[in-house]
């Protein structure tokens, strides 16, 4: 008897990468929740059919958002539901919170989850207690789980050190996530140590750092062996957001690629 399990989740993990190579292009839209408004509620949908229309493999939003978007907008491009929240007006910006269960992202259609952890804030061991709980049920449901892992909080001195870059990523999987998305170790070569350090895909985050282009960072990243990026600020700031994510989808993907319809043959590939 098939586990039924295991292949929900190899059936979704497949459909997150739209052209079948693994490597993943995802724009996070969940900072309204944390910072507020990111555009104007009119022109959502747009933002995100520009995102789409430039190629991009997926979007992270919060459930209310992915209620509010038009459903037609995920025939090439998957959808990401994020489960934690914090806001900029807390006493602990850091003490990430669920507002959201893996049940509900199924109700939504969602093709995974994502759930962020503040390694080194003051409620580091809730927030780790919260990423075991939904890994717990990304397994029973059969749902990818996206852990966003950050060396962030009072006790951090370095947060890009390649130690301790090596050391959030390898937790991601010791507790059971099946991608995580982290910062970008300091230098680069100590990049690639953290990388192969995890036997998970690392997607790196971009950052507010507007110094080097992100087509530079894009190169360097894929360099160190990260399978993707997940870049959303320096994205949905952007004068032209899906030219920009059509550049970063060349650059990871391969130029003038297109996402290639799900079949099984993909699954093969996809972790």
């Amino acid at each position: 008897m098939a586990n039924t399990t295991l292949t929900g989740n190899a059936l979704r993990f497949a459909r997150l990468s739209g052209y079948g190579d693994g490597r993943l292009v995802l724009v996070p839209l969940d900072h309204s929740v944390s910072d507020g408004p990111i555009i104007a509620a009119a022109r959502f949908n747009g933002l995100v059919r520009d995102i789409v229309a430039g190629g991009a493999d997926g979007i992270v939003v919060h459930k209310g958002r992915a209620r509010l978007l038009d459903p037609m907008l995920f025939t090439t491009c998957s959808l990401i539901v994020h489960l934690s929240a914090s806001t900029v007006h807390g006493p602990d910006g850091n003490a990430k919170v669920l507002v959201a269960d893996v049940e509900e992202a199924l109700r939504l259609g969602a093709d995974g989850v994502s759930v962020h952890v503040n390694i080194g804030s003051d409620t580091e061991m809730e927030q780790l207690a919260d990423m075991a709980k939904v890994a717990a049920a990304c397994d029973r449901w059969g749902m990818p789980l996206l852990a966003m892992v950050y060396p962030r909080g009072p006790r951090i001195t370095g947060p890009v050190t390649p130690e301790l870059v090596a050391h959030v990523v390898t937790l991601a999987a010791e507790l059971g996530a099946d991608l995580v998305k982290t910062v970008f170790a300091q230098p680069a070569d100590g990049m690639a140590d953290a990388v192969a350090a995890s036997p998970l895909p690392v997607l790196v985050a971009g950052g507010s750092d507007t110094r080097a282009s992100l087509g530079d960072f894009a190169h360097t990243a894929l360099a160190t062996g990260c399978q993707g990026l997940a870049i959303g600020r320096r994205v949905f700031t952007a004068p032209a957001p899906g030219r920009l994510v059509r550049e970063l989808v060349d650059i990871v993907h391969g130029p003038n690629m297109s996402p290639v319809p799900f079949s099984p043959s993909r699954m093969a590939g996809a972790k």
